[in-house]
């Protein structure tokens, strides 16, 4: 996906991108591949893919959830800074949270924040169960293109969501993962409000959102042992 194919279909998910995020996004991009050299982050490394599949794909969170309005976000097992740091270009309203356990990746994001001069996004160093049981029901929205299962991302990130806030997981294709996770969404004491199916441009990938909504506070078992919620059904 080339710049001007980028813009076009940005537009199409009523994004308007202006030159200041057209360059910080490029500055982004230089950073991530010479970081990447010595430091494995990503194995997309073509500027049109990289352009596709984490800078436009992070920002499809809009067909699910509204990004303009003052809100905090915390991007669980952010990596490389996809969706986070992309949505901090984006929407400079929002303020938010990358966690991730591993340091390095966390001395990248530091980098480019600082290279990019954001003042709407922070890091932390930390497993997300951990970071989670340390702050509860503390935001709007918490999202993730973490490759875990959903039942386990569930356990690990909804305590993080306030009541009445947002859990929206960005995965492929989920049926048999939502199947599965049925069972932790009740004990959770959450609702699924939309699942949102679309194809990526160009590859035509299967994508899926699913905007679950949290009715009540977290009971403070959860979240267990990350061992413990692997081996659960």
């Amino acid at each position: 996906m080339d710049k001007e194919r980028f813009i076009e279909e940005l537009k199409k998910i009523n994004i308007d991108i202006n030159e200041d995020q057209l360059n910080k996004l490029e500055i982004y991009y230089n950073e991530l591949i010479e970081y990447n050299k010595n430091v494995n982050l990503t194995r997309i490394v073509d500027k049109n893919e990289v352009y596709l599949k984490h800078f436009y794909d992070s920002l499809t969170l809009i067909k699910a959830i509204d990004l303009n309005n003052n809100l905090t976000l915390c991007d669980v097992g952010t990596g490389a800074g996809f969706p986070g740091m992309v949505l901090a270009i984006l929407f400079p309203t929002l303020s938010i949270t990358l966690v991730d356990a591993l340091q390095k990746r966390i001395n990248f994001l530091d980098l480019v924040i600082n290279k990019l001069g954001l003042t709407n996004v922070k890091t932390v160093h930390a497993r997300i169960e951990d970071y989670a049981k340390e702050n509860r029901e503390k935001y709007d929205i918490v999202t993730c293109r973490a490759v875990a299962n959903l039942r386990v991302l569930l356990e690990i990130s909804i305590p993080l969501v306030k009541v009445n806030g947002f859990f929206v997981p960005m995965k492929g294709l989920i049926d048999t993962e939502l199947e599965d996770a049925t069972n932790m969404i009740k004990k959770l004491d959450c609702t699924i409000v939309t699942t949102v199916y679309f194809k990526l441009p160009i590859e035509n990938s299967d994508r899926t959102l699913i905007k679950i909504k949290k009715n009540k506070k977290t009971n403070s078992k959860y979240p267990r042992r990350y061992d413990v919620i692997k081996k659960d059904k």
